[in-house]
């Protein structure tokens, strides 16, 4: 399978997960503002999703769309991170995991930019512009929680050990990976990994949080090897491609 199609996958269904995910809390926030922000996260996921799945469907040059991609495959063909399918738990779980990713996002798509397909570039400096918002909307959030009351901080402690052995799975390369690295089509996942984590740790400094002592991390993010929450999330996403093939709105 061409890389780069590998490669626009691992972005597409990352973002398409986890959008997904936190639309199942419309309605459901703390208040009405953070309501109306954690819905318009998870609508800037599914129009990145959207940008990612075309192109890729371009690259794949088998007459599918964007809607094939993102509803007709099966379980094991999706490349996304296992941190994307998580429950969302509690705020203090669902803003810890979107901190995670939007941090990854701000520090990829900014390599992206500079990458060498004028397309990718070009998508990741649109979503750059969301990301950006996205991190401190969340970063702003975990600070609150840190320093707010000892529920408050017990509940973001919580979220760090639940979360953390997940996210070193968003960075496991696809197929092919690293001959696209080479070519300065996308970043090398290790550096953004390594950059990743001085930027939580400079973080959690900040915000007065510890990291997990334990290195364990959960492996199987980006093989087709899913949680065991996935199923369910497929089967609520592909629910109308399925039953009514071709229906459009």
């Amino acid at each position: 399978m061409n890389p780069l199609f590998n490669y626009l996958l691992k972005l597409a269904d990352d973002t398409l997960i986890f959008g997904q995910r936190l639309g199942e809390l419309c309605g459901q926030g703390p208040y009405l503002e953070e309501d109306i922000a954690l819905t318009n996260i998870a609508l800037d996921y599914l129009g990145q999703s959207s940008n990612f799945y075309k192109y890729a469907a371009q690259i794949q040059n088998e007459g599918k769309t964007e809607d094939d991609l993102a509803f007709l495959r099966l379980e094991k063909e999706y490349l996304n991170c296992q941190l994307s399918e998580l429950p969302n738990g509690d705020y203090a779980n669902t803003i810890l995991k979107v901190y995670f990713f939007s941090l990854y996002q701000k520090i990829a798509y900014k390599a992206l930019m500079e990458s060498s397909n004028e397309q990718i570039a070009a998508i990741a400096e649109k979503s750059l512009k969301e990301v950006k918002y996205h991190y401190t909307h969340t970063s702003t959030w975990v600070k609150m929680f840190a320093n707010g009351t000892e529920e408050s901080k017990a509940r973001l402690k919580n979220a760090v050990e639940n979360l953390w052995e997940y996210t070193a799975g968003i960075f496991v390369e696809t197929s092919g990976e690293k001959d696209l690295a080479k070519l300065n089509i996308v970043p090398n996942s290790e550096k953004l990994y390594e950059i990743w984590k001085e930027n939580v740790n400079e973080d959690f400094n900040n915000f007065g949080i510890e990291i997990p002592e334990k290195a364990f991390m959960q492996k199987g993010s980006r093989t087709g090897y899913h949680t065991e929450y996935f199923g369910y999330i497929l089967c609520e996403l592909q629910y109308m491609q399925r039953t009514y093939p071709n229906c459009v709105w």
